[in-house]
């Protein structure tokens, strides 16, 4: 836990610039409850003061339950009651956490309060705490939930207890009980007002089988498909459906998917009778669903999306599709994985690669975006489907399968065939969603969409029509008022800029990073922040200006960003955005189809006095070079929030670049950067710590042209002997610490890494090496020094609702080698960092973290702090302080991460390696240390302490 001196250290920072502290109870916030909580024990708020509109959830009270009694706030007043439901038993409920953390973020105000409850894999249900919804997955508190939350005997239990604590529900529940019509006959059942779809309309159209069934008889074109039912299915019939519809039984090829299981999880594709019947099995053995649906493969479509939002009345449903989304899976020349059976899956949906983008409006005939906008539209309003929902499906632009036919078909246009194949009732709510993106292209921030949902929802209720006028002053998010003239530019205002991008591998992570700082720090009313995208080398090396050097890293390209424009998967598509918004022609179609949409919604909209107007203008981004936008930046007096992950965003040269024009950055100066970046200087500038308990790890570099020309077994040898090991791990001498890292147990898996580099591949497929492992994102381009270190053995975690230890948590370590695996941040001034509580990192799969397990939420564990089953506190606190005596070695400032193994019972620390400009996505590790302390730091808390850390540097 947190010295008092950190805890005045924090305090101090949120006190400065108006930010008051308010603490509603003397007593210290347990994060992790105790037992013998009292009924009206009650919890610290801590709540930096901001617009009323945006103010995130500090600590969301959490309603403590006693024979079905709730016991309420005593300042609610009029504010809206919203019960905010995640979780749930599918697949996806990793998926619902990122959703509900997101909705969380953009709701939470002083005039609407969110309380937090989360169901179990096993349909238990939980009144938690708003910090666990920032927790990376259900896996890192599941096991804790007996001392963490407020269980709930039944469902029945907390449908009667919502009945009384909440005004609305806001399930985000994705898949089986939130999609199919499960919670919402609870909450009907008990007269539960919530935002959404009722439970006989959602049960229809979650059953894709059903689904098609319904859109067949209203005459939209649908795909042929097959049910699987048990495994006892007649195969001879499946052959016939293969025949009817022209496929070979041996090798036709066809999309196996869950008939009730959401849009990601189990959907694959399978070649012919056996193998569809085989992946059918394997998604009913795997528990996904007992139903199965077999189509046929769509050759030649293009996927789309489209979100719509009901804009009418309580009695009315006047359904207004926004600009629909289209889906464009990629693939990056010969050196990328071209999957035969390449769909859109649940890795490229949620996580930011390459493998995908997305163009809102699509890239279709206008014809085909007038009609997929017009049929969702009505395919909304004959489902009976309410508040909101998304509607996925394919153009066609000339079908050479044979679809579905009636004589009154809708879908069919000279242009090719427009084809609905999913309805999602609880669309995905995360940062980047879809309801995101397509609403900000239509003039909705994130906190504008949710709450006209919200608003809408309330309609249907009589009884909450005098508690449902929340707030319509959303504060502007764009620095243009063109739409609404009562949001002027914020005057006196401290100008923020916000950059993130660049070059390297890990430039995705960045743009998820960069996202989530600028979305927290946009609530605050003295603060104007600006998103800017670093593009890459390769778009100012190609520049045709006389005069200019490939390497000139002052010419590098920076982008202003409008709001929409932020709102993409990765760096490629941002920048290819930027360059598309400009053109004159695409500009045009944008611009004309944006009004078409805001007026549609305007029918609807202005009949609801809760309707103050869009707040996302139609701006434009700009282009710069570096030099022109530092010099902006010291022009306007701006401090920059440094969110690139490796190359100069870390490697020292950006901050060389803005400490020689005098403008504040964020995290530590030029020459830490530059040490911490080179994971050899780092472990010598430590290496006169060793008696002090702090340990580095052997290293030996090789260039990767020497890995080329010599011998593999010669080479493997070299590496053994000298490291004195029998297995390696592989990783950049100066990349980022999630991409080219791999353990080789052998010549072989040594030999086939060199091959990926050699091949510039940017994947390892799972199960290359040796070992079993997950997908191994490699860096591009390839790294020309790599790093051979001894891999550490540490004894395998297990994370499981399922099992029980001695202490009775859910998670089993045997001990045996004493050495754990953590990660930790720092934060503070130079000469006096403070040590957050360090975090356990568990691996799924493999002996390497992912990609995904390190920034993905939804994906990887992460124990904080250590529990004392593992680490007790006394060997916590050495850990802590070894830590800190490592930051301030290195002359760290402002914050950073430190990845090291951690001798639980000694607390010395053997040092991975230092990251100065560590991820700052919504799941990650470092806000969970953040909301660790006491009082906690939620995350729009924790980066205005990083940016006042920084402001004051330059004071």
């Amino acid at each position: 836990m947190a010295t008092s001196s950190s805890i005045s250290r924090f305090s101090s920072t949120l006190l400065r610039n108006n930010h008051t502290v308010q603490l509603r109870s003397s007593t210290n916030l347990q994060l992790i409850f105790p037992k013998h909580l009292e009924l009206n024990h009650k919890l610290i708020t801590c709540r930096a003061t901001r617009s009323s509109a945006v103010a995130r959830a500090t600590i969301s009270e959490v309603v403590v339950v006693s024979s079905g009694v709730a016991e309420k706030g005593k300042e609610e007043g009029r504010a809206l009651r919203v019960g905010l439901i995640c979780g749930g038993p599918s697949a996806e409920r990793g998926i619902s956490l990122n959703s509900a953390r997101s909705v969380l973020d953009h709701l939470q105000g002083d005039d609407l309060h969110v309380s937090c409850y989360y169901i179990d894999c096993n349909l238990n249900a939980h009144a938690i705490s708003s910090a666990q919804v920032y927790s990376n997955t259900p896996a890192d508190f599941d096991f804790k939930l007996e001392s963490l939350a407020q269980s709930f005997s039944t469902l029945a239990d907390l449908a009667e207890h919502l009945s009384a604590a909440v005004d609305i529900v806001f399930p985000v529940i994705h898949g089986r009980f939130g999609e199919d019509g499960g919670i919402q006959e609870l909450l009907e059942k008990y007269n539960v007002p919530f935002v959404g779809t009722g439970s006989s309309e959602c049960c229809q159209a979650f059953d894709k089988y059903k689904a098609s069934s319904e859109l067949r008889k209203h005459g939209f074109v649908t795909v042929p498909s097959f049910l699987v039912q048990g495994y006892e299915t007649n195969k001879s019939e499946l052959s016939e459906w293969f025949r009817k519809h022209q496929l070979d039984p041996d090798t036709g090829k066809v999309v196996v998917k869950p008939t009730r299981g959401g849009s990601s999880i189990g959907v694959t594709v399978a070649y012919g009778v056996n193998d569809s019947l085989v992946k059918a099995s394997e998604i009913m053995s795997e528990g996904i669903d007992d139903k199965v649906l077999i189509e046929l493969f769509l050759e030649g479509g293009s996927e789309f999306t489209a979100i719509v939002l009901d804009v009418g009345s309580s009695s009315d449903s006047f359904p207004v599709a926004l600009l629909p989304t289209e889906v464009e899976l990629q693939f990056l020349g010969e050196n990328d994985l071209k999957e035969n059976d390449a769909i859109f899956n649940y890795r490229r949906k949620y996580l930011p690669t390459q493998q995908v983008a997305y163009h809102t409006p699509p890239r279709f005939p206008l014809d085909v975006i007038e009609n997929i906008r017009k049929g969702a539209s009505i395919l909304f309003q004959q489902l009976h489907l309410q508040d909101f929902a998304r509607i996925d499906g394919w153009f066609l632009p000339d079908s050479g399968c044979k679809l579905s036919s009636s004589e009154s078909e809708f879908g069919r246009s000279e242009s090719g065939t427009i084809i609905f194949t999913d309805i999602n009732m609880i669309s995905g709510m995360e940062q980047t969603s879809f309801l995101f993106q397509q609403a900000s292209k239509v003039g909705f921030s994130h906190t504008n969409i949710l709450r006209s949902i919200v608003h809408h929802a309330c309609l249907r209720f009589p009884n909450l029509a005098s508690v449902s006028g929340i707030s319509s002053q959303i504060p502007s998010r764009s620095k243009s008022s063109e739409l609404n003239k009562s949001f002027p530019r914020r005057e006196g205002a401290q100008k923020v800029f916000v950059i993130f991008g660049g070059d390297t591998s890990e430039r995705q992570v960045s743009l998820m990073s960069g996202t989530n700082v600028w979305l927290n720090l946009l609530g605050f009313n003295d603060l104007e922040v600006t998103p800017c995208l670093l593009s890459s080398t390769s778009d100012y090396a190609s520049s045709v200006d006389i005069g200019i050097k490939a390497d000139d890293v002052w010419n590098r390209t920076v982008w202003s960003l409008p709001y929409s424009l932020v709102l993409r998967h990765t760096t490629e598509e941002v920048l290819d955005a930027c360059v598309e918004a400009i053109e004159p022609n695409r500009a045009a179609l944008t611009s004309d189809l944006r009004k078409q949409v805001m007026n549609d919604l305007m029918e609807g909209l202005k009949d609801h006095n809760w309707f103050t107007g869009f707040d996302i203008a139609n701006e434009l981004p700009k282009k710069f070079s570096l030099r022109e936008w530092i010099k902006l930046a010291k022009e306007v007096k701006a401090t920059v929030f440094i969110a690139v992950h490796g190359g100069i965003g870390e490697d020292g040269r950006l901050q060389s670049l803005l400490d020689a024009e005098g403008v504040p950055y964020t995290g530590p100066g030029a020459l830490a950067s530059k040490i911490c970046m080179d994971k050899v200087a780092t472990s010598v500038a430590v290496n006169h710590l060793a008696n002090l308990g702090i340990l580095t790890i052997n290293k030996e570099v090789w260039r990767k042209d020497d890995l080329s020309n010599k011998p593999i077994n010669d080479i493997w040898h070299d590496l053994t002997q000298k490291l004195q090991c029998e297995t390696l791990c592989v990783k950049p001498a100066r990349d980022g610490c999630s991409t080219g890292v791999a353990r080789l147990r052998c010549s072989n898996d040594l030999a086939i890494y060199i091959k990926a580099l050699e091949d510039s591949l940017l994947r390892i497929p799972p199960n290359s090496l040796s070992k079993a492992h997950g997908m191994i994102e490699m860096p591009n381009p390839p790294p020309e020094l790599l790093i051979f270190e001894p891999f550490i053995e540490t004894d395998e975690i297990i994370v499981s609702s399922k099992v029980k230890n001695e202490t009775g948590h859910g998670f089993m370590w045997k001990g045996n080698s004493r050495w754990v695996e953590i990660t930790v941040g720092v934060i503070g001034k130079r000469g006096s960092m403070h040590s957050l509580s360090p975090s356990v990192t568990v691996k799924e799969t493999g002996d390497i973290l992912s990609l995904e397990e390190k920034f993905q939420g939804g994906t990887g564990i992460n124990l904080t702090p250590p529990p004392l089953s593992i680490m007790s506190e006394k060997a916590l606190q050495r850990c802590k302080k070894h830590i800190e005596l490592i930051a301030n070695t290195l002359q760290l400032e402002g914050f950073s991460r430190i990845d090291a193994f951690v001798n639980v019972d000694s607390g010395e620390v053997l040092i991975i390696e230092v990251n100065t400009v560590p991820g700052m996505t919504p799941s990650t590790v470092l806000v969970h240390q953040a909301l660790a302390e006491q009082p906690p730091l939620y995350p729009h808390q924790f980066f205005r302490t990083l940016l006042d850390l920084a402001s004051e540097r330059s004071m």
